[in-house]
């Protein structure tokens, strides 16, 4: 295990059910230089709280004054806005910023595959001498784990990201599942109101 160390910083204010962010982007400009910090991409979990764009922007900027990694935690993506690509909008602008980051990502859920524990770890470094040594250090970490995982999921994944048009149908059922755990949630809370009109929902 390479980490010493494991910090948190304020992310949620579960009273105002609301982003706490002045003391996020507090904590985040008080992590020491080079290290690694944990964000998700989209749909934070448990919290659903997500910064806005500007806020990531700030968030980006204050992480590469400091020389941090960004490692992006992408589990539900296409599940937030209801549109994948736009789910990757925080990942995006880290790298066009010039970060070094890592993001792993489950398609578990967006792809309906819990059985076959699909996912990726993407690694961006500085250079092709970089790439190589963190390879390296993967293959590693990897081979005493598993050596050769089930390619199942995998090659399903693949076959549909590969192809413009099963990638759409992915986008938009996506859109699908997401607008049908909004209406569940705005039901839910309805019901809620009007049972328990003396508690706050």
């Amino acid at each position: 295990n390479a980490v010493s160390e494991v910090r948190t910083y304020r992310y949620y204010d579960s009273e105002n059910s609301a982003l706490q962010f002045e003391n996020t982007i507090k904590d985040i400009k008080e992590v020491p230089e080079g290290s690694c910090v944990l964000l998700h991409a989209c749909a934070h979990n448990p919290t659903g709280m997500d910064p806005t764009p500007e806020q990531w922007a700030e968030l980006s900027k204050a992480m590469k004054e400091k020389n941090l990694l960004p490692f992006f935690d992408c589990a539900y993506q296409g599940f937030a806005s209801g549109n994948a690509p736009q789910d990757a909008f925080a990942i995006r602008m880290f790298v066009e910023d010039g970060h070094d980051l890592a993001t792993v990502q489950s398609f578990s859920k967006n792809f309906g595959l819990y059985g076959q524990r699909t996912g990726a770890l993407s690694i961006i470094g500085a250079d092709e001498l970089e790439a190589k040594k963190v390879l390296s250090q993967l293959k590693m970490t990897i081979r005493p784990m598993y050596s050769n995982p089930p390619k199942h999921g995998a090659q399903i994944v693949k076959t549909i990201l590969s192809n413009e048009r099963l990638t759409n149908d992915f986008i938009d059922q996506c859109k699908e599942m997401a607008d049908r755990i909004n209406s569940m949630r705005v039901a839910l809370r309805s019901s809620l109101e009007e049972g328990q009109q003396d508690r706050s929902w």
